[in-house]
């Protein structure tokens, strides 16, 4: 969730009996990519609105780590004391090296925050480039580890490229970390919460997008299928499908928003958190778990 007043326009009707929500868009689109066209719900967990509402990872390295999640209240106060006040979307390479992505109020920078599997951390900033939001919604780590995809707020037809901090030997935490491409979309996403790769040319990304004007649903699970791996040297592009919308169950009305993902390449298991309306943000929010097929 960005730095913003949680107003919505559009209210949704709690419908209990809807378990599934399986709006999904059959045609050409599904039928190209049949592997990740159909992901069922099968169970969920509540999200806790202070450590558990932004975002989530998976870790693997080292063997045993639990489930990491972000929230306000996991913002450390040295970080907050120094303007770091949001934390979007995390992710982990294969390797054990966890990122949080970070956003300040002022300034033209954003921060990628690393844990080494050793425990230790250190900081990444990036000074924008041209045009590019100050937004920093989420990290997603390649197969390979060497590169980081990260996205920004609003409407937009491109996704940017980094080298992995702490992962890819061209980067330092004493170095500005360069943006090295972009993938350009092929169909324009709005508010996208985060993005988590399936395998080394497909992401599933949570969108946030409150009008439904896009894809015919608010609130999409979206599928970008790569031209190419990111390799940091040239762009890609990517082509997008909405695969389904998200859960909107609360036992309160009003505007749900979509955050976090995860995929968990060893269980095979697709989480994405999905704050409810007004007050029961402190009840009913949830990460849903989702399987193929």
């Amino acid at each position: 969730m960005p730095l913003r007043a949680r107003t919505r326009h559009c209210c949704h009707t709690v419908l209990t009996g809807l378990a599934a929500l399986a709006l999904c868009l059959a045609g050409p689109a599904a039928a190209a990519a049949p592997t990740a066209g159909t992901w069922t719900e099968v169970g969920s967990d509540r999200a806790d609105p202070l450590t558990e509402s932004q975002g989530l990872a998976s870790v693997e390295v080292p063997a045993g780590s639990p489930n990491r999640y972000t929230g306000i209240g996991t913002i450390p106060l040295g970080l907050s004391s120094r303007g770091w006040n949001h934390v979007g979307d995390p992710d982990a390479s294969y390797d054990g090296h966890y990122i949080e992505p970070y956003q300040r109020d002022d300034g033209n920078t954003k921060m990628f925050r690393v844990q080494a599997p050793d425990g230790r951390w250190s900081e990444y900033v990036h000074t924008l480039s041209a045009g590019e939001a100050r937004n920093n919604s989420w990290s997603a780590v390649s197969p390979d580890g060497q590169w980081m995809l990260a996205g920004e707020w609003g409407t937009m037809n491109r996704l940017l490229v980094f080298p992995t901090p702490g992962v890819n030997p061209a980067t330092s935490p004493a170095s500005n970390l360069p943006q090295a491409a972009t993938v350009h979309l092929d169909h324009a996403v709005r508010d996208v919460q985060g993005c988590d790769f399936l395998d080394a040319t497909t992401l599933l990304c949570s969108s946030d997008d409150p009008a439904g004007t896009l894809f015919g649903i608010t609130k999409p699970l979206l599928r970008i299928d790569l031209s190419a791996p990111p390799n940091g040297t040239a762009d890609v592009t990517g082509h997008v499908t909405a695969l389904r919308q998200l859960p909107l169950r609360s036992a309160c009305s009003g505007g749900f928003e979509a955050e976090g993902i995860d995929y968990d390449r060893r269980t095979g298991t697709l989480r994405v958190i999905v704050v409810s309306p007004g007050f029961c943000v402190l009840t009913d929010s949830k990460t849903y778990r989702f399987t193929q097929g």
